[in-house]
């Protein structure tokens, strides 16, 4: 969930698609939505996450989505001009501004927590300010490492979500050595492959969490399930970019985003017998239903001058929401605790506080501090 669908923060001649703009944003504030809930589970002592179950899919969402955006974005360029060189530059000053970002948002949010793990254990502030070192560097932390701050095992403890963000440039690193160079019948093959890889952990719910929820930590069956989870999306989204051919369809837009809404509120499946009934379902979004919604939002058109407005808003909101709203869970997840709390009933104000103000938080960002950045790096070190 990286980018606008035009590709790097830099003009170039391919129109956007709109509606995929859009519903990257969709996407993002029904995340957002999702951890607030997922809050109520972390401080009840783990109970299932309620109303919207399978909020965790819009990880792999956008996984397929950046696969057909850089597909879309950059292919053709590696015939003409386009170097590892100059496609690392693009990445790394489209993406890193905000992981730099959600590190400092983080680091605050820790020490507005009280600068304790989960257990209570004080943490020292020299390990706090390795651990947003590290962060800011994007290099994760193993379990049990002395920059593991929150004691539960995260790969970025001040910014949890970062795990994606870091298979992300494992998926850009692959892509530009070698997978653009595939034919879309090495292609095909690899994501055949890649799609049994990924159905074996989610039908035999291989790590045992009962869900595909996988990659966040650097344990050993983890990594691999989250190496699995991003590139078979992300080669998926290639695939589709290369053989796409748009549809007349209408109203693409409110069609894929009542389908999100719909799919990510699915309950939990229960049954692991003779596979992971959980698994199924999550197969069938991610190698069905999400491909299908790709396709449908690059097909769809918006009419008028509010809708593109509104897509835009959406697409440009997105990557920052999703890169700086989490530390502020925390801190809602530390207030849940500590009030006992565990329900929206109990807590729908302070709850609309927390959801609204981190996509204020995330549009001032984005206003004052990435685009700006962007900018400037972009006419210093882009030809």
């Amino acid at each position: 969930m990286n980018h606008r669908i035009s590709s790097s923060a830099f003009a170039d001649t391919k129109p956007h698609y709109e509606l995929l703009d859009g519903l990257r944003g969709v996407a993002a504030l029904l995340v957002v939505f999702y951890h607030i809930f997922e809050g109520f589970s972390f401080a009840g002592g783990g109970t299932l996450i309620t109303v919207i179950n399978h909020g965790y899919l819009a990880v792999d969402f956008f996984f397929i989505l950046s696969g057909f955006v850089i597909g879309y974005a950059y292919d053709d360029r590696w015939k003409k001009n386009m170097t590892l060189k100059g496609f690392f530059k693009r990445r790394l000053i489209r993406l890193h501004p905000m992981i730099i970002m959600g590190a400092i948002i983080g680091c605050i949010a820790f020490f507005v927590q009280g600068g304790v793990k989960w257990d209570g254990t004080h943490v020292a502030t020299s390990a706090i300010m390795l651990a947003l070192l590290l962060a800011m560097c994007f290099i994760p932390a193993y379990p049990g490492a002395g920059y593991d701050v929150r004691g539960n095992g995260e790969m970025f403890s001040l910014n949890g979500p970062s795990w994606s963000l870091f298979f992300e440039y494992i998926g850009n690193i692959l892509y530009a050595l070698f997978i653009h160079r595939l034919s879309n019948k090495s292609l095909t093959v690899l994501v055949i492959l890649l799609g049994l890889g990924l159905s074996w952990f989610a039908l035999f719910d291989v790590v045992g969490y009962g869900m595909i929820g996988v990659g966040w930590t650097l344990d050993g069956l983890n990594f691999w399930g989250g190496m699995l989870r991003m590139l078979f999306p992300f080669t998926l989204g290639m695939l589709i970019s290369r053989n796409f051919r748009p549809f007349k369809i209408r109203g693409a837009f409110w069609i894929c985003s009542i389908t999100l809404l719909g799919l990510f509120c699915v309950p939990y499946i229960e049954g692991k017998s003779p596979v992971c009934l959980n698994g199924v379902f999550e197969m069938i979004c991610i190698a069905v239903v999400f491909p299908l919604l790709v396709c449908m939002g690059a097909s769809g058109k918006t009419t008028d001058k509010q809708s593109t407005a509104i897509c835009k808003f959406l697409g440009d909101i997105s990557y920052p929401l999703y890169a700086i709203h989490y530390p502020i869970m925390y801190v809602f997840y530390s207030w849940l605790i500590e009030k006992q709390l565990y329900t929206l009933e109990d807590t729908w104000l302070v709850a609309a506080v927390v959801y609204f103000g981190s996509i204020a938080l995330a549009y001032l960002c984005l206003k004052f501090y990435d685009e700006p950045v962007r900018r400037w790096l972009g006419s210093k070190f882009v030809k």
